[in-house]
């Protein structure tokens, strides 16, 4: 896919485990992972690439990624199951519902669907 200006290119988020969060995002979503040293794993397979870098800092997350899934139930109980935290519940919002989860590293991420 070739880059366009002005759009969302690539995500970048924390981890203090690079192997659990391959593990996480794996089991939970299928993304594929490509390691670039010790500090540093990019992701694909995801809709939009990006990457995790290693850290020991707290993790505050400051942009809200949201992703799409059309079957909110199926993918809130694969989530759970593969280790994550819902952080907020299914909701409705003007156009769809949604939820937000944490991941193992405590990034809070979101899933909508227009159903």
């Amino acid at each position: 896919m070739i880059a366009k200006d002005n759009h969302i290119n690539y995500v970048e988020l924390k981890a203090k485990d690079l192997e659990k969060i391959k593990k996480f995002y794996t089991a939970a979503f299928n993304w594929t992972f490509t390691d670039y040293g010790p500090n540093y794993i990019a992701f694909s397979d995801s809709g939009l690439e990006g990457g995790f870098e290693k850290t020991e800092n707290d993790i505050v997350n400051g942009v809200l990624v949201v992703m799409y899934h059309s079957n909110l139930d199926a993918v809130k109980n694969k989530i759970v199951k593969s280790g994550g935290e819902i952080s907020k519940d299914i909701f409705s919002f003007p156009g769809g519902r949604r939820f937000q989860f944490k991941d193992p590293s405590g990034n809070e991420l979101a899933v909508w669907s227009e159903q």
